[in-house]
């Protein structure tokens, strides 16, 4: 072990207290919504509402899980991301695969690296893309938020890179054999790629949960909202005073509710299911990231 310079010490503890201070600026805004959505009505109207609840009440989150139109936005952005990271990784692997090869196993490489690059700096824009999900009778359905994104060149670059790190003689190996190119992708490549096949599942799934403009664009039928589009439309339009009388006697919670508490109840309880997920496949993010830097 090297002992360390008395600089390099002093860079240690600066550098921990500054990360430290990230961290927290990053986590006390949650933190105050959980605080919200868990205090009762008063403290929430008078904003003395900080870091912990005051007069504890689950009773916003009460009120949101016995939404229906939750629960459908739910089972849409589920139905969503299901998909949605199915086709992504295909679609990648179909795209990274080939344009792992050099120009003398594959003579229109050059061709279809410019095909798919190209779109990345000049895009049809919003209208053009709109136009072609409706002649092609996508309005109002669960493909019309899958098919668009279904090829994202970053990750098919983020494939190939990791494709062309691993050793050619263990494809060549493969095709003496007798295995085809197709054999040789499935039984091959696709174990050794499993680091860079998380991290595009994970930047996928996080990338069609989160999403809520293309909702909006596409999805006219409100009970076809994906949840954050939903989660939008709560924290636009929800108001306290729309709830009527026998509303209340119905159901007394709702006399507990207040707009900012249901709002953060709603960003809250959409948080969670990534917040489970994410620990599971974050440790191969930094690998992810730095796949093909160094070509083995």
């Amino acid at each position: 072990m090297l002992k360390r310079t008395k600089g390099e010490k002093i860079f240690a503890v600066i550098n921990v207290i500054f990360l430290t201070g990230l961290a927290l600026v990053c986590l006390l805004p949650i933190w105050n919504l959980l605080a919200v959505s868990l205090s009762a009505k008063n403290y929430v109207q008078a904003n003395m509402v900080s870091l912990a609840p005051l007069g504890f009440t689950t009773s916003n989150y009460h009120y949101m899980l016995h939404e229906s139109s939750f629960w459908e936005a739910f089972i849409v952005s589920a139905k969503r991301v299901f998909l949605g990271v199915a086709v992504n990784l295909l679609f990648t692997i179909c795209a990274a695969y080939p344009l792992s090869k050099r120009k003398d196993q594959f003579g229109a490489r050059g061709f279809y690296a410019a095909f798919f690059l190209i779109p990345m700096v000049f895009t049809g824009g919003l209208i053009p893309t709109y136009l072609v999900v409706s002649n092609v009778g996508l309005i109002d359905s669960i493909w019309a938020l899958v098919l668009p994104e279904a090829l994202e060149m970053y990750y098919v670059l983020l494939m190939m890179n990791f494709f062309r790190g691993i050793p050619g003689e263990i494809e060549e190996a493969a095709l003496v054999d007798g295995a085809s190119w197709l054999t040789t992708l499935v039984k091959v490549y696709l174990p050794l790629s499993l680091p860079s096949l998380a991290t595009i599942t994970l930047y996928a799934l996080v990338h069609h949960w989160n999403a809520y403009f293309d909702g909006m664009i596409y999805i006219n039928n409100t009970h076809n909202y994906p949840l954050m589009t939903y989660l939008r439309s709560v924290i636009e339009g929800f108001d306290t005073s729309d709830i009527r009388p026998d509303e209340i006697a119905a159901d007394p919670i709702l006399a507990q509710l207040t707009g900012r508490s249901v709002k953060a109840a709603g960003i809250i309880l959409c948080t969670v299911p990534m917040a489970v997920i994410y620990p599971f496949l974050q440790k191969f993010f930094v690998h992810g990231l730095t796949v093909g830097s160094v070509k083995g």
